[in-house]
This record gives C-alpha cells, sequence and structure tokens, in this order.
C-alpha cells in the first residue's frame, strides 16, 4: 500500500460528498442515507459512526464505515464495520487487510474494545483474524446472514 492513503473523514470533511457518492454507487444504498452518517460523524465528535477511504492520489479506490447497526437484528452487538469494499482493479493487493487493520487501530484509540460486521464471505475476513460469532437477521432479508468480530487489543 506504499502509494496509497487511508484517510479518515474527520481528517478530511472535504471529502463528505464525493465519500458519499462513492459508498453510493459501491452499495446501491441512497446517497443521502450516507451523508447523514457522515453528517454525524463531523458532528458528533464521537467514537461512531466513523467513515475512511483509501486514496490513489486524488481517486476513490477503497473505503468502510463504522457504524452503530449495519440493518440486522443483534442490536446489542455494536459497532460494525460496514460498508466494505475495494474497487475491483485494486483488490488482491492487500488493501482490505490494511483498511480492518486502520479501522481497529483506529477504534481503539476511540476506546471501542470489540467491532462486529456482517458478511456472505465464508473466508475472506478470517485471514484478517476476524472470528466468526453467530448468524443474524437482516431487516428484511429472507435468509440469515454470518456476523463476525473482532478485539481490538
Amino acid at each position: 500500500m506504499s502509494d496509497y492513503s487511508i484517510v479518515r473523514l474527520v481528517d478530511r470533511p472535504e471529502l463528505k460528498e464525493e465519500m458519499a457518492g462513492w459508498f453510493h454507487e459501491r452499495w446501491g444504498i441512497p446517497k443521502e442515507a450516507y451523508l447523514e452518517s457522515m453528517e454525524d460523524c463531523l458532528k458528533l465528535k464521537s467514537a461512531v459512526p466513523q467513515w475512511y477511504i483509501v486514496l490513489d492520489g486524488d481517486k476513490m479506490i477503497g473505503g468502510l464505515g463504522v457504524i452503530e447497526n449495519d440493518f440486522h437484528d443483534r442490536k446489542d452487538l455494536t459497532p460494525n464495520v460496514c460498508a466494505v469494499y475495494v474497487n475491483e482493479e485494486y483488490r488482491c493487493r492487500g488493501i482490505a487487510g490494511k483498511m480492518l487493520q486502520f479501522v481497529c487501530d483506529d477504534m481503539k484509540e476511540r476506546g471501542i474494545e470489540t467491532l462486529y460486521l456482517i458478511t456472505g464471505h465464508t473466508s475472506f475476513y478470517e485471514r484478517y483474524g476476524w472470528k466468526f460469532l453467530c448468524m443474524v437477521q437482516g431487516d428484511g432479508e429472507p435468509t440469515m446472514t454470518r456476523m463476525y468480530m473482532k478485539e481490538t487489543k
């Protein structure tokens, strides 16, 4: 990742609109939902929510967020890493692993000891030290999905 940089929205608030559009294009969640969460990130000055983007120069190539709940029924399992994505042409370069470690380190500094995430992947997150915890019901989803956890210490 020598030529890439991971940027926290709180450090580069001028990227908010572009970041919200980038996440919207990848996940199909309304841009307004991302903007609302990102505005909370900048206004509330609390540990959650937080948003991160990976830049290759000025180009957004990866990103993720940390929110209270990633649309599932286990409201007690919080906060959740969400919207993990690396542009296809940048995959298999270790970027996702660096992003996940960066977020764990940042959350640890903010006093968060455990992070959770939901995913359909069955082996991807394990290589970065995440542990399968349980199955959870996604909001409006017909099937259960996998919940992982990782301690930030």
